[in-house]
């Protein structure tokens, strides 16, 4: 009888990620491939925390969001609106919040949101930045029902999530859409992004990823400036960034650059560098984000609790 061997998840992951980064012929369905399992190795591992309000901010289905109050709290609470990402084009509030974090910023003392947005193919890029406003003043307008202190809002948002905070947080062009602007934003969490200069990751990104950046930017290059937080940072911007992510180069080269821009536009700047490669770390840090044993957990709270009592 042969013998089989059992391969773990991470094992799996990581063999799977190494064989997708060969090319050929068949980029396209290794790349579909690499999106599912980015996806699911972020995606929940649990039911959806209890206790939410689910609040539509556009007629559009995907244009809702869910909002967990701050418990143990008196008086107004500060606010964290989560961004979830999917190359652009899938994920939801429902499958890549992580199950960790609508528990935990409550329990912290904070109001938690986490927002569903259009997506791509349906919906431009800027859409979805439009998006991510219209949210947040959805929560604003709300704030006296909701218990939320409508001076204190952190954006926070994973891969894709992390580009589109970034960019809401860079190009006040979003904000002044729904009546708003950076002063009505704290500051900005980009969580493992890879996409802060579109420009430069469509030339030196990884090859896999092309036809997703390629779908989402196109290829004109005036628009891929357009949607390129690092091109925009210049100034102004929202005041206080902490730029979260493991050691994938292009995301660690892309979070340097964004923040070396930030702070020569004036912008206070953290970096949070953690362990972990490859889609297993890009998926482990906005699935365990949340969770009082994991060190990014602790290193955003700690910011949370110093830019919150500015």
């Amino acid at each position: 009888m042969r013998k089989q061997r059992l391969i773990t998840g991470a094992a799996l992951a990581a063999f799977v990620a190494a064989s997708l980064i060969i090319p050929g012929p068949f980029a396209e369905g290794r790349e579909r491939l690499r999106d599912r399992i980015a996806q699911r190795m972020g995606a929940d591992e649990g039911p959806k925390a209890p206790g939410s309000e689910t609040i539509f901010y556009g007629r559009d289905p995907l244009q809702s969001l869910d909002v967990w109050r701050a418990k143990n709290v008196k008086g107004p609470a500060p606010l964290v609106v989560f961004v979830h990402g999917g190359g652009w084009k899938r994920g939801s509030k429902d499958n890549a919040t992580g199950r960790f974090k609508a528990d935990h910023y409550p329990g912290e003392g904070y109001a938690f949101a986490s927002i569903d947005y259009r997506l791509v193919p349906d919906s431009p890029v800027e859409q979805q930045a439009e998006d991510v406003a219209m949210a947040v003043k959805a929560l604003i307008r709300d704030a006296d029902r909701l218990g939320i202190d409508r001076r204190r809002i952190v954006l926070m948002g994973h891969s894709a999530g992390a580009h589109l905070v970034a960019l809401v947080g860079t190009d006040e062009q979003y904000l002044k859409s729904v009546g708003l602007s950076f002063a009505d934003i704290t500051g900005v969490i980009p969580i493992d992004g890879a996409a802060y200069d579109v420009p430069a990751q469509t030339k030196d990104g990884p090859p896999i990823m092309q036809a997703t950046y390629k779908q989402a930017f196109g290829s004109d290059p005036a628009r891929q400036a357009k949607l390129s937080p690092t091109l925009h940072a210049a100034a102004p911007n929202a005041t206080a960034f902490l730029l979260l992510y493991v050691q994938r180069p292009d995301g660690v080269r892309q979070a340097k650059a964004l923040g070396a821009a930030l702070e020569a536009g004036g912008s206070k700047v953290e970096h949070g560098s953690f362990p972990g490669e490859g889609l297993q770390g890009h998926g482990e840090i906005n699935r365990r984000l949340g969770d009082p044993s994991y060190a990014p957990t602790t290193a955003v709270d700690a910011w949370l609790k110093r830019v919150f009592a500015r």
